[in-house]
C-alpha cells in the first residue's frame, strides 16, 4: 500500500482515545519508578491498560494482532505486538517504548507528577515524554492498524519493554528478549527505537555506561585526622583524575554539531553513599556511582 493511501486509511490520531489511555498509564507512574532496591517498577500495571486496548483486536478474539506477553520477573512483563504483512520476511519494528520511569519527588513539582494534567497544549506528568507517552502513542497506532486492516507487505511489530531506566537488575527487559531470540526477526528490516525524551525525531544519541567506584580508607575520630584515611577525600581525588583522563580521551567531536548533539561525551558522578556515622567521624569507606554518556563517534 502506498504511503499516502496508508495515511488516509489510518487517519489522524484519535486524541480522545490517546488522552484516555495516557491518563490511565500516568496514573500508575508512582509504581513504575525504577531505583532499586527501594523502588522496583511494576510494568504489568501498564501492560494491563495496553492489553485492554489491544486484546479485542487480537487473534484470540478473531482480530489480526498477534500479542505475546513475555515475563521474566513477576509483575515485570514485556509485550510484543505484531500486525502481520503479506510478504514473509519483510518487517518494520518499533522498539524501546519502556514502561518504567525515573523517580519523582512530588515535593519538588508544581503539580502532581503521578497523574496526567493538561496545561494548554502541554501534557504534564512523570513519563509523558520518557516514555509512557510513547507507549500510549504506539498502542494507538497498533489499535488503528487492527481496526482499519490495511494490506501491508511489511509486518509491523511493536515491542514494549520493561526495565530501561536502571541496569542494577538485569534479565528483565530487552536484554532478556534478545538473549531468548525473540527479537531476531526484527533484523530483517528497519527498526525504530522509540525512546527520545523530546517531541521530535532523534537520529542519534549517546550510549549509557553505568560505573561504580568503591573507596576504602581508614575510619577514625575527626579530632585525630592524621590517624585516618578519609574515604570521601580519597574518592574525590581519584574521581578528579579519572575525569581528567576521560575528557582527554573523549573530547568534543566535530560531528556532534553536525548531528545536533546538545552535549559531547560526559562522565560524572550521580550518587554518593557511605555507611553513616557521626559528624566527628572520618569515614573509612564510600561508594561513588555515576554514568558515562558516549556519543556514537567514538569506538
Amino acid at each position: 500500500m502506498a504511503t499516502s493511501n496508508l495515511k488516509q486509511t489510518l487517519g489522524d490520531l484519535n486524541k480522545e482515545s490517546f488522552i484516555s489511555l495516557l491518563t490511565k498509564i500516568i496514573g500508575e507512574s508512582k509504581f513504575l519508578q525504577n531505583n532499586p532496591p527501594e523502588l522496583i517498577p511494576e510494568e504489568d500495571r501498564v501492560i494491563k491498560h495496553v492489553l485492554d486496548c489491544l486484546l479485542p483486536y487480537s487473534t484470540t478474539t478473531g482480530g489480526p494482532l498477534i500479542v505475546n506477553h513475555v515475563t521474566y520477573f513477576p509483575g515485570r512483563g514485556n509485550l510484543i505486538v505484531e500486525y502481520p504483512g503479506t510478504q514473509p520476511g519483510k518487517i518494520l519494528s518499533f522498539v524501546g517504548m519502556h514502561m518504567d520511569v525515573v523517580t519523582a519527588n512530588p515535593n519538588d513539582w508544581d503539580f502532581d507528577p503521578f497523574s496526567l494534567s493538561i496545561d494548554g497544549d502541554k501534557l504534564r506528568g512523570r513519563g509523558t515524554t520518557d516514555c509512557l507517552g510513547h507507549v500510549a502513542l504506539v498502542t494507538e497506532l497498533m489499535k488503528r492498524l487492527a481496526e482499519t486492516k490495511p494490506k501491508l507487505e511489511l509486518t509491523v511489530v511493536a515491542v514494549f519493554i520493561a526495565n530501561e531506566e536502571n541496569s542494577a537488575i538485569s534479565g528483565v527487559g530487552v536484554d532478556a528478549l534478545v538473549k531468548d531470540g525473540l527479537l531476531d526477526k526484527l533484523k530483517g528490516g528497519p527498526l525504530f527505537w522509540i525512546d527520545t525524551a523530546d517531541k521530535q525525531p532523534c537520529i542519534g544519541t549517546g550510549g549509557m555506561i553505568p560505573w561504580k567506584l568503591q573507596v576504602t580508607g581508614k575510619l577514625f575520630h575527626s579530632g585525630l585526622p592524621h590517624k585516618a584515611i578519609n574515604a570521601l577525600e580519597l574518592g574525590m581525588e581519584a574521581l578528579k583524575e579519572i575525569q581528567l583522563r576521560f575528557y582527554k580521551d573523549f573530547p568534543p567531536h566535530p560531528d556532534e554539531q553536525v548531528y545536533g548533539f546538545a552535549t559531547p561525551s560526559t562522565m560524572k558522578p550521580t550518587q554518593w553513599n557511605y555507611p553513616g556515622g557521626g559528624i566527628n567521624q572520618i569515614p573509612g569507606e564510600c561508594t561513588i556511582s555515576g554514568d558515562v554518556r558516549l556519543t556514537p563517534f567514538y569506538k
